[in-house]
């Protein structure tokens, strides 16, 4: 799996992350492998982290 990890404890934003998934997306053509699928849940969980980190700041 091709992720460029951040050290740990660091957090990208949200639209970094979700724009990381876009790219996956495009790179796979609309179907993801075993190997893209495993990258794609991790960076969904990572978004959430994200977008909840964003909403905490906000508030």
């Amino acid at each position: 799996m091709s992720t460029d990890s951040e050290a740990p404890g660091s957090v990208r934003s949200a639209a970094e992350v979700n724009e990381r998934i876009r790219a996956l997306w495009r790179r796979a053509g609309g179907s993801l492998s075993a190997q893209q699928r495993a990258e794609y849940e991790l960076l969904v969980v990572e978004w959430a982290k994200a977008m909840r980190e964003e909403v905490l700041e906000a508030a």
